[in-house]
């Protein structure tokens, strides 16, 4: 089968079309041919270790010092179940799915195994492979950091990075959840924001959302980069901060703040549930969140998909089609 391998650390040219054999499924695994994976910012940060250093060297120990011990990238993928292992009873084959394959990567393939009670469902019926595979990343997390803060109605949220893959998803989840949502971004995603339900949204690079005298219920910075004390001071008392891509500075102050004050800071993730994942299906089906797609990649221009996510100008997700 044909695949994107990341042969070292480095830029978009350390990736290579190459054919590799097809996996076997294990007793507990399907085998999913792959219609659609995506280009996320985490994929490019695993690529290329531009991260700052503590980072860089937990990554290097976890994923390989030299080069990524798997070598097949891709966090999300949408596609049809091939064949099924000897164990499996929570699907069949044929069954159109989209996942999210976690830590064992591999999405950018024409094939891939993952367990069948991992973080697999069956795809949205009104949706395509290329936007269901745009779901499982962004959605799963803007779901549980929103859950966390208990989102409700008349709650005013303001999303930081909320043209992004997270971001999307959280500004309609948030929406769901009766909130009045403010989106901040830059200029070119604000059309985005306002399409997508964001009552007011503001270009970063003129004004700074810590400044305008609002008050949240909840700040949710999706990019890791409002700033820390000044967005505190944006919140409401008993306000909440979600830091979902938090540095390491960010997480060493969130303790202390949350004892010392009315306002808790969140930045600790936990392990996504499947249930989750088909909680996402159903809003889906209902109507209540869509997926917002900025480009589309054959997998062999699967380079491009990168240089292009590493601009940081990507509307939403960025998608590779690998299959019909």
């Amino acid at each position: 089968m044909k695949a994107i391998v990341c042969t070292r650390y480095g830029p978009p040219e350390v990736l290579q079309l190459r054919d590799v054999e097809k996996p076997i499924p294990k007793d507990n695994e399907v085998l999913i041919r792959v219609h659609a994976a995506t280009v996320t910012k985490g994929d490019c940060e695993l690529r290329s270790l531009e991260l700052p250093l503590l980072w860089k060297l937990f990554l290097r120990i976890g994923f390989g010092i030299r080069a990524p011990r798997k070598k097949i990238l891709g966090q999300e993928l949408a596609g049809e179940i091939e064949s099924v292992g000897s164990a499996v009873t929570l699907f069949k084959k044929g069954d159109q799915v989209f996942a999210n394959t976690g830590l064992r990567l591999g999405a950018y393939a024409e094939y891939d195994c993952l367990p069948e009670k991992g973080l697999v469902a069956i795809k949205p019926a009104n949706m395509s492979y290329e936007e269901a595979a745009a779901v499982p990343v962004g959605g799963l997390h803007a779901l549980q950091y929103l859950r966390k803060a208990n989102v409700q109605t008349g709650h005013k949220v303001l999303i930081n990075g909320a043209g992004g893959s997270i971001g999307t998803v959280a500004v309609q989840l948030a929406k769901y959840y009766g909130a009045e949502v403010t989106g901040v971004d830059s200029i070119e995603k604000l059309d985005t924001l306002s399409s997508i339900g964001a009552d007011h949204a503001i270009d970063y690079t003129r004004e700074d959302f810590t400044e305008n005298g609002e008050k949240y219920d909840v700040i949710f910075d999706t990019v890791g980069k409002s700033p820390y004390s000044r967005s505190i001071r944006s919140l409401k008392e008993k306000g909440i901060y979600l830091l979902g891509n938090p540095g390491l500075s960010q997480m060493i102050r969130a303790p202390w703040t949350s004892r010392r004050s009315s306002k808790k800071v969140i930045g600790r993730m936990e392990p996504y549930r499947t249930e989750d994942l088909t909680f996402l299906k159903e809003l889906i089906e209902a109507g209540e969140i869509r997926s917002v797609i900025d480009r589309r990649y054959p997998l062999e221009e699967t380079i491009e998909a990168h240089r292009y996510v590493d601009t940081g100008q990507k509307r939403g997700n960025v998608v590779i089609t690998v299959g019909t």
